[in-house]
């Protein structure tokens, strides 16, 4: 489900039935001349799609707006747009105090860019994962008053750790869109084999490998990547949804 085509009874009965709400999360960044610029978010905002045919999730309005950089090329005729990743926390708060407060307590947050280290951390995913943890304690402060945790009602917290119910550090989680199981089989790369192949599955209408740059040395690879070894890729990803947004 889409959430901007929800109506709301829609949306009443996907909080009633704890529905994944996951927004696909990335940039606009320059990923050598034969892809396209919003590669990275593309991706996901794909896969997602795919995973609906199956499950039942709602998709927010992809954001775009991530922390590229100019490390690859210059942005002037390449099109990246680099945002500061301190702009993107205060943003970050506001949509996911939204969703709490519209009821959702089962979010999600997937991102592919720069997250071959996830657990390290890189600026967009980082700004998002500091903004949710940031609202989830002011929100849980603000319903419940000072020693909320420390109460009673919170005995399960540990015993129950994987239950939306008795652990709120869970209703909004960040991923990566892939995991290390996915990582150990499949090349992770900027516009070589992994990426190209992936968006030759994804978007095949968005790769011209005719414009392909025989100068950029981190897209070499890119002339191995094929529709196929993007099926399988997906297929993995998939397989990481499953597992997280179960």
């Amino acid at each position: 489900m889409r959430y901007e085509l929800m109506r709301p009874s829609q949306i009443r009965e996907a909080i009633k039935k704890r529905t994944p709400v996951v927004l696909p999360l990335g940039v606009l960044e320059y990923h050598s001349e034969h892809l396209p610029v919003g590669m990275d978010t593309l991706a996901v905002e794909r896969a997602l799609h795919e995973y609906e045919k199956e499950a039942e999730v709602v998709i927010l309005p992809s954001f775009y707006w991530g922390a590229s950089s100019r490390a690859v090329a210059p942005c002037e005729g390449r099109g990246s747009i680099p945002v500061d990743s301190q702009a993107l926390v205060p943003i970050a708060r506001q949509i996911f105090r939204g969703l709490l407060d519209v009821g959702f307590r089962n979010i999600h947050t997937f991102v592919h860019h720069q997250s071959e280290d996830f657990n390290a951390g890189m600026p967009t995913d980082l700004a998002f994962r500091l903004a949710s943890r940031q609202v989830i304690m002011e929100y849980l402060e603000e319903k419940k008053g000072d020693g909320w945790w420390g109460d009673p009602s919170s005995a399960s917290y540990y015993t129950d750790h994987t239950n939306l119910d008795a652990n709120p550090f869970i209703w909004i989680q960040n991923h990566a869109l892939m995991d290390a199981k996915v990582l150990e089989k499949y090349p992770f790369d900027h516009a070589g084999e992994g990426e190209t192949s992936l968006m030759m599955s994804l978007c095949p209408d968005t790769v011209n490998m005719d414009e392909f740059d025989k100068t950029a040395w981190y897209a070499q690879s890119a002339l191995k990547a094929s529709k196929e070894t993007g099926d399988g890729g997906v297929a993995m990803i998939l397989d990481h949804f499953r597992r997280v947004l179960k």
